[in-house]
């Protein structure tokens, strides 16, 4: 139907013409109330953000001579994280001249995955970075 047709039935009704595919041959128009429009699509974004969750990334640090009991603590702490959907980051810190003795560590971020193994996945492979070995272990998704 001609615009000038359109225009008169949008104002007629009290509201607006607007354009949906303005590229159509013929453009395409509906008749809405634009300000209504509006406002809903902010409600919807607004509760699309409301219900978006963000991971963050939690460190847990451990050191080579680590103790049984620690470790569990350290494990059990980590697995509270991972079950609230953030990320943990392991880190062992070597001092002194540990840091010759990397495989230590890399055997000590092994069984730290183990023990997480039910609650989180690890992302990447352990990683020696100046005096520090890092690994992050991301949560399962259940």
């Amino acid at each position: 139907m001609p615009i000038d047709q359109a225009l008169e039935i949008a104002e007629s009704k009290n509201l607006d013409l607007v354009k949906i595919a303005p590229k159509g041959n013929p453009p395409v128009c509906k008749i809405m109330d634009y300000g209504k429009y509006r406002f809903e699509l902010a409600k919807k974004e607004k509760e699309a953000r409301k219900n978006q969750k963000v991971i963050d990334i939690k460190e847990i640090r451990l050191s080579p001579t680590i103790e049984d009991h620690d470790f569990k603590t350290k494990t059990n702490s980590a697995i509270k994280f991972l079950k609230a959907g953030d990320k943990v980051k392991v880190t062992v810190r070597f001092r002194g001249r540990e840091v010759n003795h990397a495989n230590i560590g890399e055997e000590l971020l092994e069984r730290f995955c183990e023990a997480v193994s039910e609650y989180g996945a690890r992302e990447n492979k352990p990683k020696l970075e100046g005096r520090n070995m890092t690994m992050l272990i991301a949560p399962k998704n259940s």
